[in-house]
């Protein structure tokens, strides 16, 4: 809560209506939730001219009251107090009063009234109890102007604002002299600062008062002192500021402090010196250490925590609430004041763990200004020597590792206008930061301007100015305009967008995909451990079966494909993209694909089984709509958990880059084929596709069957058939794969297509035929292979 009439101390508002000016700083950016006004309409100053007792009542009066403009008016009343002659409050017909009971001319004990006459408490202003309640109605003095409104006469009246602050908003708007600074941005004013003078006596706190600070956490602490305290009642507008604030006065030592407060928005905390001691050391809690606190309550601290000691004991919680051990009481007559600046996030911590969240703790846990922390206590000692009749000792005690280095931001007009999205000119920049009271200076078209330091929540940087500037400048001003921004092609990249290029392949070749968990069981960790990788283990795993960060995807596979096989699902063609990590915290996504049964089921052509090659092809199909033709390869190796005889590993730019191959009965009976590749392997770049015209001459295709020992594989010949073909060889295509009948033990026979063609002219029998019988020869001598007849 703001209130209007004690902003009026700091700055000239006389002149506004205050529910319009709540607009305007609304339209600023500090939201204005609500206009609260104890303002009531038809309420009027009146003087008694007689008073005689009701015809039909032994308690009321039958009064006539001038109200103004020597206009009479008849009001019954039963005040014990109201006599001819004295002025009062009147409230004529029309009035709302608190509670919403409204005046209305009436007739009491068949008598006319038209008004009432009112007491403090029925107007809000006091609260009812049996002493109000038995003062009466409220007598004015005589020098009252007949007619006009009493609340302004008596200087009650009040208006406050209560607002919404954003969270990003340092804690200038929750004390009245930065709410000030705002209303004179907004009306272009100047903000004219409290009386902090005092006058110091012949004698030098140092005398009395020794400090000393080991915790890094309170970066400034200052301390005054002073004595012949005379406790008592605070001034009446004091009290008047602190209710309207919502806070209780207490007595004038205590409501000072909380009214300093309020005005700087730096939280102070006054010590009974008698029984503090001579000596403060401010440090952190020890670890279940106690201290009772001002409410009564014992609290245990933790060693996060901040205190203030006399040397031993904690007298106070830092920044939340002082301790019992130290409160000013009726009898104090020394006092010890302490402004000082605490940690933030500690501060916000500890209010938070010990559940004491206070007005001081939510200031101090929105960091303070160290300018005001030196202005607050010197007003504390104003106010006490003031209304407390107390003597400044001369002095101050301080503690002071505060950065205090200025907070610049420089700048050209061009920056402010691109992040507003608007053309401002220099001039109204000008203008704004002249509003705002940020000092500031122009060399050759560009802005430096030094942030004030009761701006906590703006940052040296152009964003946070251009927000100030456009605020200010008022949004309600900007134009709508079409955004001029650089426009490009909206895409997926890195790891995303290959994920998704992998994914779309495998779906168009028939793949359904699966999502298992990272986590899995210390069993399925141990397989497929192809790479050597070592797994981290969850120190406290919330299952076993969930206990191991998996290196491979195989094993979840295999549980997908055990699932379905439970379930009568017997052709299977799944697949997961995913990443997998390891103990040294390295990331990698790994393609997975696991086929079972049938791929394609046909009732009367037949159907095609998973093998091991339909996999390769796969693969294969794969690598090459990456665009890696001609660059990958295929080497047989034995696998851990794989079949010996039916798996291998998968090269790129002969570099192993996955595995392929049938699971080994041993892990699985059934015939399941999988293949797990590494995607960040294939997150390269490639070569940009060429294409090239169909030839429009004829090819000329041969068949040769070559007699090879089983170990020799196809690809060996298949690259000896490529080199020796030349360039007139334009495709190689196995077709037959035998061993039985015809051919010798531990051989294996191979045919393969072979296609001729020439991109500028037609082969002639002869040229084709010499290429030819120059392949056979060359796999012969290099394999020591037989060409079958037949």
């Amino acid at each position: 809560m703001i209130s209007l009439e004690w902003v009026k101390d700091y700055i000239d508002i006389s002149d506004q209506d205050l529910n319009e000016l709540a607009v305007k700083v609304t339209e600023a950016g500090i939201n204005v939730e609500k206009v609260i006004t104890n303002h009531i309409d038809n309420l009027v100053i009146g003087k008694v001219v007689s008073c005689i007792n009701h015809p039909d009542s032994d308690h009321l009066h039958l009064c006539q009251v001038n109200v103004g403009n020597d206009e009479l008016q008849q009001i019954v009343c039963g005040a014990s107090n109201v006599r001819e002659g004295i002025k009062v409050i009147v409230a004529l017909p029309g009035a709302i009063l608190p509670g919403d009971f409204v005046i209305k001319a009436s007739k009491i004990r068949g008598v006319e009234s038209n008004g009432m006459i009112c007491a403090l408490f029925e107007l809000g202003l006091e609260e009812k109890t049996e002493e109000t309640y038995n003062k009466g109605i409220y007598e004015l003095d005589d020098a009252a102007p007949i007619g006009k409104d009493p609340l302004v006469y008596l200087g009650l009246e009040s208006t406050l604002y209560e607002l919404d602050v954003h969270k990003h908003r340092n804690n200038d708007c929750y004390y009245h002299i930065g709410f000030a600074y705002e209303i004179a941005a907004v009306l272009n004013r100047k903000v004219n600062l409290p009386d902090c003078s005092y006058k110091e006596i012949d004698d030098d706190i140092s005398k009395h008062f020794s400090l000393d600070v080991e915790t890094s956490k309170c970066p400034y602490y200052l301390a005054k002192m002073v004595t012949d305290v005379k406790i008592g009642e605070s001034p009446e507008f004091i009290q008047r500021r602190l209710i309207a604030a919502g806070m209780r006065p207490i007595n004038n030592v205590v409501d000072i402090s909380n009214y300093v407060m309020l005005e700087f928005g730096q939280p102070l905390h006054f010590f009974d010196k008698d029984t503090l001691g001579n000596h403060i050391l401010v440090r952190d809690a020890k670890e279940g250490e106690e201290v009772v606190t001002l409410d009564g309550k014992n609290r245990i601290l933790r060693s996060s925590d901040i205190v203030i000691t006399d040397g031993n004991k904690p007298v106070c919680i830092a920044g939340v609430m002082g301790g019992e051990n130290t409160e000013v009481t009726d009898t104090t007559k020394s006092i010890l004041i302490e402004s000082a600046i605490f940690d933030a996030v500690s501060i916000r911590y500890t209010a938070s763990h010990l559940d004491l969240k206070s007005e001081a703790s939510i200031r101090y846990g929105k960091g303070l200004n160290y300018e005001y922390t030196m202005m607050a206590i010197n007003r504390a000692c104003h106010l006490l020597e003031k209304y407390a009749g107390a003597k400044v000792l001369s002095g101050m005690v301080s503690h002071d590792v505060v950065d205090k280095s200025e907070k610049v931001v420089e700048f050209i007009p061009e920056q402010v206008d691109k992040m507003l999205g608007i053309r401002i000119t220099e001039e109204d920049m000008k203008h704004e930061l002249e509003r705002l009271d940020f000092p500031y200076s122009v060399d050759n078209g560009k802005f430096r301007v030094v942030i004030p330091r009761r701006r906590l929540d703006i940052d040296p940087n152009v964003n946070d100015i251009a927000e100030e500037i456009g605020r200010l400048y008022g949004y309600q001003n900007l134009v709508s305009t079409l955004p001029e921004v650089g426009i490009r092609r909206g895409q997926y990249v890195g790891d995303v967008k290959y994920r998704k290029v992998v994914s779309k392949r495998l779906r168009s070749l028939g793949f359904n995909e699966v999502k298992t968990y990272t986590l899995v069981s210390p069993e399925m960790s141990h397989m497929f451990n192809y790479d050597g990788r070592k797994q981290v283990v969850l120190p406290n795993p919330m299952s076993t079966d969930k206990s191991v960060v998996r290196t491979t995807l195989i094993p979840s596979l295999l549980n997908v494909y055990q699932y379905n096989k439970a379930r009568k699902v017997e052709d299977v063609a799944i697949y997961e993209v995913a990443k997998t990590y390891d103990v040294n915290y390295l990331e990698e996504s790994k393609i997975c694909f696991l086929m079972k049964g049938n791929y394609l089921t046909n009732s009367w052509m037949g159907s095609k089984k998973v093998d091991f090659y339909l996999m390769k092809g796969f693969v294969e199909d794969i690598l090459c709509y990456f665009g890696f033709k001609n660059r990958y390869s295929f080497e047989v190796s034995e696998i851990s958990d794989m079949h010996p005889g039916k798996s291998c590993r998968i090269l790129l730019d002969r570099k192993p880059i996955g595995i392929l191959g049938q699971v080994h009965p041993s892990v699985c009976k059934d015939e399941v084929y999988v293949c797990e590749i590494s995607l960040q392997a294939l997150m390269q770049k490639v070569k940009p596709l060429k294409y090239k015209e169909a030839s429009k001459y004829p090819t000329i295709a041969k068949d040769v069957a070559f007699v090879v020992d089983k170990d020799i594989s196809s690809s060996s010949l298949v690259d000896t058939i490529r080199k020796a073909g030349g360039r007139l060889l334009n495709a190689i295509q196995v077709f037959d794969v035998y061993e039985g009948e015809h051919v010798a033990e531990g051989k294996k026979s191979i045919a393969y297509n072979l296609l001729f063609m020439a991109e500028d002219r037609t082969l002639t029998d002869e040229e084709v035929m010499k290429v030819f019988n120059q392949i056979i020869d060359k796999v012969v001598s290099v394999h020591k292979a037989e060409v079958r007849d037949k």
